[in-house]
């Protein structure tokens, strides 16, 4: 089921910006802003007016309508989102996002590796402090049988 169309406007005092789009982020490319314009006020949502009705007929479409330049006249705003630009646009970011997906892939697989290796030296390392108590248990017991059996010998020499 398709997402259901919402009218978003803001005006940059000379014109008035509308577009009928699925949600603020889409409203937000549309117009081409970096920041959120929701955010700091300037845009909003519209329920009624020719804007609304004329952004419902052209969804995705940035209608413009002149406020204090070229006062009442609509338009469509620049291109349309599927032009040329807009494309090239879209692969670069689709490539941007498989690079950035692959990379995150590639950090996952370093820290497991990682994980594991420094895991598997842990356990050595645990081996081999075992192995080295048992020895040292074992040099203390053979030493004390030694030391005995030497002050045995001394008092008979």
């Amino acid at each position: 089921m398709a997402a259901k169309l919402k009218v978003f406007t803001w005006s940059d005092g000379f014109h008035a910006f509308t577009v009928a789009t699925t949600s603020r982020p889409r409203a937000l490319e549309a117009w081409g802003s970096r920041q959120d314009l929701f955010a700091s006020g300037l845009a909003s949502p519209l329920t009624e007016g020719p804007d609304y009705e004329a952004a419902l007929a052209s969804p995705g479409q940035v209608i413009e309508r002149g406020l204090t330049v070229d006062i009442g006249k609509v338009s469509r705003a620049g291109r349309s989102p599927k032009s040329a630009d807009d494309a090239k646009k879209t692969r670069t970011r689709a490539k941007a996002r498989a690079r950035l997906e692959a990379l995150e892939a590639k950090l996952a697989s370093l820290d497991t590796t990682h994980a594991e290796t420094v895991s598997g030296l842990e356990a050595a390392m645990a081996k081999i402090e075992a192995d080295r108590a048992k020895a040292g248990a074992s040099y203390e017991t053979q030493r004390k049988a030694i030391v005995a059996d030497l002050r045995a010998a001394r008092r008979e020499a």
